[in-house]
This record gives structure tokens, sequence and C-alpha cells, in this order.
């Protein structure tokens, strides 16, 4: 097959987007000359251009438009000349897009009208029995591509790095923590957050940095009052680009599953994930963070979880 305009869909959340990383690095290496175009969500944006493989971003709402949004949109990939589209996250919306744009080559799963679709599988992501990457990589095996990196992995500018260590203090180490969660179902105790927190400044004299979203802020604030100059409170302040800024200047990250885990790997970061491991479309099988240095600490209850467990996972890798 060959190709010379490429476009891939994967416009929700960031975490999910940053797991497709090895198919596009695969379909760089399978269609050296192609240029690749990566549809994300505009929030997703600045951070898709952090990189290497994709070529370009459209931006493009993970929410229901009208028929005359979608239609619009259509007359702008056709006009781009696509010869393959791969939908990796499952959108009626892009079946018709690619559809009406006349892509010859589209690939995605067996939903959302996949008789507008070229190739196609199952989607049995609902069951957890491999990783998310296994998953996105099963469609570039529809199209003959065998991927073997799985290595997800962005460069942040230098620059930025250093401006958000400005911000945290040049003289400390520091210890991230996400306490939110976009799925309550997946979420650790906040109150245990809390808790690890004082510890860790207590106990290992570290300086403890709080990340998360604008979302998050409020409930932010008012948790993490009070510690004086031992902790930052970075969440709602920061880009995604500015927050992998942010962690690269981290010796790690404690979370529950959730982007800025998956964003940690990708600049190199160890990070402490706590799973439940009673929901296998949610298991730690499926959205473990893919960095080599990661620690899950999983059970089928997270309350059982405790706060002291968590900290010598923390203590043991800082100790290495």
């Amino acid at each position: 097959m060959e190709a010379k305009n490429i476009l891939a869909v994967r416009n929700d959340r960031f975490g999910e987007f940053l797991l497709n990383i090895p198919a596009f690095t695969a379909l760089r290496q399978f269609f050296p000359q192609a240029k690749l175009t990566v549809v994300v969500d505009p929030y997703v944006e600045e951070l898709a251009h952090c990189i290497e493989s994709i070529d370009a971003v459209m931006p493009f709402s993970n929410k229901k438009h009208s028929f005359s949004e979608v239609l619009r949109f259509s007359r702008q990939i056709k006009a781009k000349k696509f010869d393959i589209c791969i939908v990796f996250n499952p959108s009626r919306e892009f079946h018709i897009i690619s559809y009406l744009a006349g892509i010859p080559v589209r690939v995605g799963y067996n939903r959302k009208w996949p008789f507008l679709l070229s190739h196609k599988t199952q989607d049995n992501k609902y069951l957890g029995l491999k990783h998310e990457i296994e998953y996105n990589l099963d469609l570039l095996r529809l199209i003959g591509i065998n991927p073997t990196d799985k290595t997800v992995s962005i460069k942040i500018d230098r620059d930025i790095i250093k401006r958000m260590r400005g911000y945290l203090g040049a003289n400390y180490n520091i210890v991230a923590l996400h306490p939110f969660t976009s799925d309550p179902i997946k979420q650790w105790p906040k109150g245990n957050f809390l808790r690890l927190a004082q510890k860790l400044i207590a106990e290992l004299k570290v300086k403890v940095v709080i990340v998360g979203g604008k979302d998050e802020a409020g409930d932010s604030c008012a948790m993490f009052s009070n510690f004086g100059d031992h902790l930052i409170n970075m969440t709602g302040r920061t880009t995604l680009v500015e927050l992998a800024g942010v962690l690269k200047n981290c010796l790690l990250l404690v979370s529950g599953d959730s982007g800025p885990a998956h964003l940690a790997s990708a600049v190199g970061v160890p990070v402490i994930a706590i799973f439940r491991d009673d929901l296998p479309g949610k298991s730690a099988i499926r959205w473990a963070p893919p960095g080599k240095d990661s620690v899950v600490i999983k059970k089928y209850n997270l309350v059982d979880i405790s706060v002291e467990e968590v900290f010598d996972k923390v203590k043991l890798i800082l100790e290495n």
C-alpha cells in the first residue's frame, strides 16, 4: 500500500491521545515520505506539536456537531486529498467525514456506523485484555503495518522546562501529586493525597507540587492550604505543555489513572499509579502509564490502598 497523505483522528482526552504516539511513529516509519496530519481536540493542539512524527495538526472539538459543521469539515478534509484515514476513537461523525471526503482507505472500529469504513475490527477494549497502545496498533495491522516500537515520548522545549523550574524553586527535590480523576469510580480518596503530601514533606523533606486541570482548581485550593513554602499548587495554572515542563522537573508523580500520569511517562518521569482492579476496561492492564520506571499499585477496592503503602513506594524510588 502506498500513501502520500495520511490522516489520523484522536480528538478525545489528552491521556488517551498520548497513547497513540507509537501508532503515529509506526505510520511515519512505514510511510517515510508521507505527510501525517492528526485531528485533535483544540485543548490538545499545542501538545500534539511536541510529537516528532506529526507533520500537521487539525483541531476539531470532541463534542456533537451540527450536520453543517460536519459537512464543512469534510470539505476541508477532502481538499487535502488524504489517501488513508485512521479513526482511533470510534466516532460516527468522523466515519461520515472520512467517507464524504472520499478518502479511499478508512480504518476504524466496527461500531458507530462502521459500514462507512473500508477496514474495521471489533472494538473489544471494554474487555481490558491488553494495553490501549496495543489496541491502537491493531488498527494499523489491518493495513499491513506490524509495529514493534511502543515508546511513548514527547519533546518539550528547554526554555519551558527552565521557566517551570523557576516557579517551583531551583533548590528543591520535588514530588508531584495529581489527586484527581475524570471518573469518580477511579478516585483514590482525596484525603489520602492530603495525608501523603504531609508525610512526604515531614519525613522525606521534599517539596510537593499539586497538578491538575482548571476544573479541579477550586477543590485543590480548598484541600491544599496552610502548607507554606513546602507545597506549591499548580492546579489549573498551566497549559498541557507547561504541565509537561512542571513534571519534567519532578523526581516522580503519584496519580490515579489520569492524563498527567501518561504525560509524566512521556517526558521520562517515573509514575506511581493507583488503580482499582475489578473493572477490566478500566484496569492497569489497559491503562497503566507506559514508562519503564513506573509502578502500579492496584487492589479491588481503592480504599484498601493505604497512604503508608504508597509512601513506601515513593521512598523506594527516591532511594534508588
